[in-house]
């Protein structure tokens, strides 16, 4: 054999093998997809909704496709800035892909957050937001649920009369976007007392202790607007004999039941249940599931989850706990009463069954399915979602009541 002939016959041979190669590579990556290593950063953890938010996100990273894709991570750091600095600092250190996170603070953990972007890390904040401009926030708080709780109070009170604040979490966006739009609608409105203030960190039980105090002091309260924890508000409301009051609220379980309760009804109970609903957590994760697998190109931006407005006539059960048919409430003896009922959604979450919200299991039969292709821009809200940014004119519109009562 020549050595031309040889030279030939070599090369064919390590075309082949090359071919081969690629045909074998090209085989591995269709049975091994590439596996994206996701953080779940959890701060506050004290409730029923930080228990829901994480359990949707696990059963959607268990969810087809995503269960051969993601390896998810679950990091509790609680109420302390600086222990969800480091926690985002060791997940940085640990090559995450992407981490999605409910921020204790809407300005402290930016330097963190700013040198994982730098790292070609993916942030996705859900409900409470921050003001690093190259982090995702996917958020409710910015479609309005404190100034139309707030005014949809004042409706029922004429425009007069003494009322409870309860509130969330202190130093949270979420708290504080809520508030400023409260307090925007009451200042307009002179006849509108606010004798008691306080903190019911987002929890049923908090919240029916310090209302309890507060209605020992002020019994001739008119009417309570409330953060999450509102169930435990109505208890401590319903507790006293005689009439009940107005109450502006989120979407506990038990808060919800109570408008189905004839007795309560009867005795005076009115109100809306707005605001927190857990299924923005997993919105939040399967955009960050597009935008990691270049399913979606979007570039860091503030978007809306739309925000749920439910009034007293409009509480629909779910039956044996299927959601079907547009129902909101859960029965009492399938959830605890501090439950968030909003955990399902048609067009963003049709995956999330009551199971996935309970136990953190993938719905069976179900798979991945792909969001809208259009999102909800979420307005610029100074030291909520964006930093030296110019706030809207009408920040505080009211997009779910009108006003009944001239200001």
């Amino acid at each position: 054999m020549s050595f031309q002939t040889r030279v030939k016959k070599y090369a064919a041979l390590a075309c082949a093998c090359m071919l081969m190669a690629g045909t074998i590579s090209a085989v591995h990556a269709d049975e091994a997809p590439k596996k994206y290593k996701i953080f779940l950063s959890l701060s506050y953890s004290g409730n029923n909704w930080m228990s829901e938010t994480a359990n949707i996100i696990k059963s959607l990273a268990k969810t087809p496709p995503y269960d051969k894709m993601v390896d998810l991570t679950e990091v509790i750091s609680g109420t302390d800035p600086q222990a969800q600095i480091s926690a985002y600092e060791s997940m940085i250190a640990a090559k995450a892909d992407g981490i999605i996170s409910f921020p204790i603070s809407p300005t402290a953990l930016n330097r963190v957050i700013r040198r994982g972007c730098s790292q070609g890390v993916k942030f996705f904040m859900f409900d409470s937001t921050v003001t690093e401009k190259c982090a995702y926030n996917v958020s409710y708080i910015s479609a309005g649920a404190g100034e139309n709780m707030a005014q949809e109070l004042v409706n029922e009170l004429g425009g007069k009369g003494k009322i409870f604040m309860n509130r969330g979490v202190p130093g949270t966006s979420v708290d504080k976007r809520h508030y400023d739009g409260a307090m925007h609608i009451f200042k307009q409105y002179p006849g509108i007392q606010i004798v008691s203030e306080y903190y019911g960190y987002w929890d049923d039980r908090i919240s029916q202790r310090e209302t309890a105090k507060a209605l020992a002091a002020h019994p001739d309260v008119n009417g309570i607007w409330s953060e999450l924890g509102e169930a435990g508000v109505l208890n401590a409301v319903a507790d006293r004999k005689g009439k009940m009051i107005p109450i502006m609220g989120e979407n506990m379980n038990g808060f919800r039941l109570g408008f189905l309760n004839a007795d309560y009804r009867k005795r005076g109970l009115s109100g809306v249940s707005a605001g927190s609903p857990p299924a923005t957590a997993g919105y939040a994760f399967k955009l960050m599931m597009e935008v990691l697998t270049g399913k979606r190109n979007l570039p860091p931006t503030n978007i809306e989850y739309p925000l749920p407005w439910v009034t007293a006539d409009q509480v629909k059960m779910c039956q044996d706990g299927k959601i079907t048919e547009g129902c909101n409430v859960f029965p009492a003896n399938m959830v605890p009463e501090g439950f968030s009922a909003e955990i399902y959604n048609p067009v963003y979450l049709p995956e999330v069954s009551l199971d996935s919200a309970l136990k953190g299991i993938p719905t069976p039969g179900t798979t991945i399915q792909p969001l809208p292709a259009a999102i909800v821009k979420a307005a610029d809200e100074p030291g909520i979602n964006c930093d030296r940014c110019q706030a809207a004119p009408d920040e505080y519109k009211l997009t779910k009541v009108k006003p009944t009562v001239t200001p």
